[in-house]
């Protein structure tokens, strides 16, 4: 019977050591009652493939042209060709590629090409950098200010 009671006594124990050091561990990983808070508003908020808030603003962006193919995963979005109606004789078609899932300026590339009416046929063109680079800024611009809203709650 001693060896009954030792093994009871050894279990009792054993199992007193360990839910002690189970209440240590758990205490150790958050200060106590604290919970971990979510950050609604980070740089990397994504449900689909790329940053939530790039292709927001991408899609805003883009809004004056009628777009020909979105793939949120992949993060494409290319416009299907569009002429200002001040300038008929010109027209434009962009494509806008998110590379990252975090909010940041090398996350985003923009290409652009551009046609111009000649003869009655459009005829290729080069495109300005300076136009291209203006819509990476808004782009860029209209996710930050995305962001901030998201993290001021308004």
């Amino acid at each position: 019977m001693p060896n009954l009671i030792f093994s009871r006594t050894t279990v009792r124990l054993a199992g007193a050591a360990s839910a002690a050091s189970l209440a240590l561990l758990l205490a150790s990983c958050g200060g106590g009652n604290e919970r971990p808070r979510a950050d609604l508003a980070a740089s990397q908020v994504t449900t689909i493939g790329v940053n939530a808030y790039l292709w927001r603003a991408s899609l805003d962006a883009l809004s004056f042209a009628p777009l020909l193919q979105t793939d949120s995963n992949g993060g494409v979005i290319v416009t299907d060709w569009y002429a200002n109606p001040q300038n008929p004789g010109e027209r434009i078609k962009l494509t806008v590629a998110i590379l990252d899932r975090d909010l940041r300026a090398d996350a985003l590339r923009v290409s652009g090409a551009r046609q111009v009416a000649q003869n009655g046929t459009w005829v290729d063109a080069p495109i300005q950098a300076a136009t291209v680079q203006r819509v990476e800024e808004i782009i860029l611009t209209r996710a930050r200010d995305l962001r901030r809203t998201a993290i001021s709650g308004n």
